[in-house]
């Protein structure tokens, strides 16, 4: 498990023959993880739109003029539900969205930390991605059983500053840094297809596998675009570049979950399967990811019995969090 490598050696991986960089991928996959077995995750926008952010891909960014509505934070019992519907399902894991800037320790905060206590009871792994955390927050997020905490750094940070103003590339890695240093699991990945060039994915992945520890799990998104944003007109991202991010994922950072995330829905079952076999093991299921279109539940499940996968297990190589108090405090 390395943390030094150099851009030129990922630049190498990356830019290799194509069945080539699949081949050594998937037996970098098959050496730590089980190629039959694919997590399962559901994603649920517990507060959408609205976001003071000027992400320029994001459709909840309130300055653009999109077709997403926004709608307060979710009450508890609702997010519950959603997450019994998600198990019951098949996922195993369930994160929850919120479009905040920031986490702020206010009555919604609270809330959110009701949620994930009551989500963590149902034995599914917990995951939150709220924006930026501070040490404390995070240590609350622990404490109620958060298992992940999820905190993309879209881009590499060269190009960083063409997608996103309103928060620093160096505010991204301190969120990542507070998740960790309370004993969280990270999330991290990113998006292809934005105008980046293959220098900007290549930069990404670097930061990402010279973490002092690698991320557990690796999100890589192809772009949506979405109409009223400013990447409202970007092509779509070929099956081929999803492959090398992927396959370039799995050889540097091999103990990773790499999760084929937003764009599976533009993608037929031959183009996932190429994923897979490039090291993808993990998915997210349902009709909706936060505010775009995902494939639907029975086109999952004929996915999974075509290709003969079945879902991970929660807390496959891991301890479930423990709840350190009973009942969530509530600001006054």
């Amino acid at each position: 498990m390395r943390t030094d490598w150099t851009r030129a050696e990922i630049a190498e991986i990356y830019n290799s023959p194509v069945l080539d960089l699949m081949y050594r991928a998937a037996t970098v996959h098959r050496q730590h993880h089980d190629p039959q077995e694919v997590q399962v995750c559901t994603l649920l926008s517990v507060k959408t739109g609205g976001c003071p952010e000027d992400c320029a891909y994001c459709p909840q960014a309130a300055r653009y003029h999109t077709a997403v509505k926004v709608h307060k934070l979710m009450e508890v019992d609702e997010v519950i539900t959603a997450a019994q519907r998600a198990k019951d399902t098949g996922s195993t894991r369930f994160c929850m969205g919120a479009a905040w800037r920031e986490v702020r320790d206010n009555s919604d905060f609270d809330k959110v930390l009701e949620m994930v206590q009551g989500v963590n009871e149902m034995g599914l792994e917990v995951c939150c991605t709220l924006g930026m955390l501070t040490e404390g927050q995070a240590q609350k997020l622990k404490d109620a059983g958060l298992y992940a905490y999820n905190h993309n750094l879209d881009t590499s940070e060269e190009f960083y500053g063409d997608i996103i103003s309103t928060r620093t590339y160096d505010d991204r890695l301190d969120t990542l840094g507070h998740a960790r240093k309370a004993g969280i699991s990270v999330c991290s990945g990113g998006i292809i297809g934005m105008g980046e060039s293959d220098q900007d994915r290549i930069g990404m992945l670097h930061t990402l596998a010279t973490l002092p520890q690698h991320p557990e799990s690796v999100p890589v998104n192809a772009l949506v675009p979405v109409e009223g944003t400013p990447l409202a007109d970007q092509p779509r991202v070929s099956v081929w570049e999803m492959i090398r991010m992927i396959a370039t994922a799995r050889i540097i950072m091999p103990k990773a979950m790499v999760r084929l995330s937003a764009g599976r829905v533009r993608m037929n079952t031959e183009e996932q399967a190429l994923c897979f076999l490039a090291g993808a093991n993990s998915i997210f299921a349902g009709d909706k990811l936060l505010t775009t279109p995902n494939p639907d539940e029975n086109a999952d499940l004929q996915l999974f019995q075509t290709l003969n996968i079945r879902p991970r297990k929660a807390f496959k190589d891991a301890t479930k969090p423990a709840v350190v108090f009973e009942q969530i405090p509530v600001n006054v």
